[in-house]
């Protein structure tokens, strides 16, 4: 039986966690179960009435009503760019009311994390219940870690999972939340640094084993914060749903679209058809139709569907699970442009000459069912001239007519010079368990590359029409590498032999004869790869500032609704532009165009960085179990405290420590990207070929340790030995934590 807490200790425990000072929290927190709650109810009640949590809280007045001075934190602007808070120590039954901050001139600026004094009136409103006023700002979120809880007598410790973060928080025994040891953990600042130097941390979510396999994807969900499950009203509008009907639509369901897709996709959001032109002033020319689900019929502007959409900015894939932009009754269903099933669409109608030259294009709102949905390989395999059952039929009808024109947008290609980038990408297999079973590189089809390139035609066929129409829009940007970002790619290639002309206006054209020399050469992933590093991040934004990669003046997302906001403002701008419904781009939406921008790119950076941490962390718990392999590699990067190699087999960046590689000074040239031993001379550099040995591999960052044994084919002095000799025989290396430039 657990002992009741005193009153002096209830009191105590209240002052020190006044976010946690619920029956719940308090019964928690000292263990007390069952029939011991009412007797903690018993002394809370006597307390209250004594006046004591009245004195030192005030906050037992009405569990359901914020009182009229409370402490906030600033969430952020919402969907309409008005500032939003929530209460700190809300003990209502019901949702976490939402405060509208009225800002006066002379407040200061408020921003996400940030905690308030405010005073606070009830309203009646759709969107919040209270508008705050400020009174004074009282100090920012707590910072946030997400790491391994490590257990001692004291309390423990958490070793976070971040490959760039080595230092450890400290949890008192009061704050460790019933944590076990080894769980994965997220924690928050709890008070400054202890004796020891270390931020203490009071642990507020358990997540559980983080080798699990199926965490993997968890951990990068909860880290980047990427919003995983919908709210209620998403869900029941996405439920409520029905089928859209023919209407006013262009009937295009006699017409042989299809869709061709990867095996495993979650999704169909495209299809295609293509025929001769038959106009006189076009011979040898091509019709291509692309056709893509109409999204906007089903999320409309200011609705729950689109407040979330929003929010996400688009849709994230993990190997083994994705987090989407649209509930499943969309995004895998009504949206969906399944095989045989009739589904809403936005079409366009696009004339190419016989050289790929796009001459003429029309859009329409449309009604379509497609005939066949296809794998690239199947249709690869078909063209080759082994068609599968599905495949023998439209062989002739439909997919010969797909790379007819393919072959003419070839041509256009070539003469107008997209950047030309070959990049494996890698696919990492995983079995029922979540277990990675392997790792390899995708076949680039022509199958691939032909849908590209028709998708590209009808984004640049979007904003072309946008533009005639004089209608506002979300644009694709992708802006030229900046000068010093030039000179890296020039001395990188420099250092392979090879030259990137200089003083004149670049254009990709120069950039695909770097490639073009490189290409078949030892020099050939990594002047890829630099070449890569060099260019921008691309964007989105309402104002057409041109699209450098592909080599094109206007550029638009206009194919991907159902996993990008972009598209769907892309779609409503052209309903708008049209008059197809009501359903279009309001004035509210295109105010807000530059807010809405910014938002999306940077929720797409965000996914970015998930997918790529979590590709990192199988990657290494694929090779954990190969520690101590020799492996192939190339020197990819150099820092002053190493190089990073990225392995043959799998495209897996590990580390080279420059400690592991000698006992002599190494000198770090930035501008050269070389390290120089100052007493043997030896020189590491971008591009060298590399023999290492795997040291470590730690599934939970992400994160190789590698240990160079031959450069350029020559064997390192005393490889291997050398760093055994420094442990002492028998010591197995220490667990260094990871660093890697990103």
């Amino acid at each position: 039986m657990s002992r009741i807490p005193s009153r002096e200790e209830i009191l105590d425990w209240i002052s020190a966690h006044p976010s946690q000072t619920s029956k719940r929290d308090i019964a928690k927190a000292f263990g007390i179960k069952g029939a011991e709650r009412i007797e903690l109810k018993r002394v809370l009640k006597s307390l209250e009435e004594e006046g004591h949590l009245e004195k030192r809280r005030k906050t037992y007045r009405d569990p359901e009503r914020l009182p009229p001075v409370s402490v906030l934190e600033i969430v952020g602007p919402d969907k309409d760019g008005d500032l939003t808070a929530r209460p700190m120590e809300w003990r209502g039954e019901g949702a976490v009311p939402v405060v509208l901050m009225l800002a006066r001139a002379s407040d200061p600026a408020l921003g996400a994390g940030d905690r308030v004094l405010a005073r606070v009136t009830q309203v009646r409103d759709d969107g919040h219940e209270y508008e705050g006023r400020l009174i004074r700002r009282i100090g920012q979120n707590p910072r946030k870690v997400l790491g391994v809880f490590r257990k001692s007598a004291e309390g423990g410790r958490i070793l976070p999972i971040d490959k760039g973060s080595d230092r450890e928080w400290r949890v008192s025994e009061g704050d460790a939340n019933g944590a076990k040891d080894g769980e994965l953990v997220e924690a928050e600042q709890a008070g400054p640094k202890d004796r020891l130097g270390l931020p203490r941390a009071r642990i507020v979510t358990r997540l559980g084993d983080p080798g699990a396999p199926k965490s993997v994807s968890l951990i990068a969900i909860h880290q980047h914060g990427l919003p995983d499950d919908f709210p209620d009203d998403a869900i029941v509008e996405a439920d409520a749903m029905a089928p859209a009907g023919l209407g006013q639509r262009l009937d295009l369901r006699e017409r042989p679209l299809v869709t061709i897709d990867p095996s495993d996709a979650r999704d169909h959001d495209d299809a295609c058809w293509v025929h001769p032109d038959e106009a006189e002033d076009n011979p040898g020319g091509h019709v291509i139709w692309v056709a893509i689900a109409d999204v906007a019929h089903y999320v409309t502007p200011g609705s729950a569907l689109d407040k979330e959409a929003l929010n996400r900015g688009n849709s994230t894939y993990f190997p083994d699970r994705v987090v989407p932009m649209l509930p499943d009754r969309l995004s895998g269903d009504l949206c969906s442009l399944h095989e045989g099933l009739d589904r809403a669409c936005i079409a366009v109608r696009m004339r190419i000459t016989e050289d790929g030259r796009k001459i003429g294009h029309e859009f329409h709102r449309a009604f379509m069912r497609s005939v066949a949905s296809l794998t690239y390989e199947e249709v690869q395999d078909a063209q080759d001239g082994s068609p599968n059952a599905r495949c023998a039929d439209l062989l002739e009808p439909v997919i010969a007519p797909l790379y007819a024109a393919y072959a003419a947008l070839v041509r256009a290609r070539e003469k107008r010079q997209p950047l030309d980038l070959d990049l494996p990408e890698r696919r990492i297999v995983l079995d029922e368990e979540g277990n990675v079973t392997s790792v390899n590189f995708k076949d680039r089809l022509d199958a691939h590359r032909l849908i590209e390139e028709f998708m590209v035609l009808a984004n640049v066929a979007a904003a072309e029409e946008l533009e005639r129409l004089k209608t506002p829009l979300l644009y694709r940007v992708h802006e030229e590498p900046s000068p010093e970002k030039l000179d890296a790619l020039r001395e990188t290639a420099q250092a392979s032999g090879l030259t990137l002309a200089k003083g004149q206006v670049l254009k990709t054209a120069h950039l695909n004869r770097l490639l073009a020399q490189a290409e078949g050469s030892d020099a050939d992933e990594l002047i890829n790869l630099a070449t890569l590093r060099s260019m921008t991040q691309a964007y989105y934004s309402p104002a057409s500032l041109g699209h450098f990669g592909l080599a094109l003046r206007s550029y638009a997302h206009f194919t991907s609704p159902i996993r990008r906001y972009s598209d769907l403002v892309v779609h409503r701008a052209l309903i708008a532009a049209h008059r197809w419904g009501e359903d279009g781009l309001s004035p509210e939406e295109i105010d807000r165009l530059e807010r809405t921008a910014q938002h999306i790119s940077e929720t797409e950076r965000r996914s970015m960085m998930a997918e790529r941490d979590t590709t990192d962390r199988y990657l290494a718990a694929y090779l954990s179990e190969r520690v101590g392999t020799e492996m192939q590699g190339r020197i990819s990067g150099i820092a002053r405290f190493g190089a990073f190699v990225k392995l043959d087999e799998t495209g897996a960046d590990g580390l080279i420590p420059i400690r592991s590689i000698g006992r002599e000074f190494f000198h770090f040239d930035r501008k050269s990207q070389t390290l120089m031993g100052a007493d043997t001379g030896l020189e590491i550099a971008v591009g060298q070929r590399v023999t290492v040995r795997l040291a470590e591999a730690i599934p939970v960052t992400g994160g190789l340790m590698l240990e160079l044994l031959e450069l350029d084919g020559r064997a390192m002095p005393g490889a291997g030995a050398q760093s055994r000799a420094r442990r002492g025989p028998g010591r197995p290396a220490g667990k260094r934590k990871v660093t890697r430039r990103r």
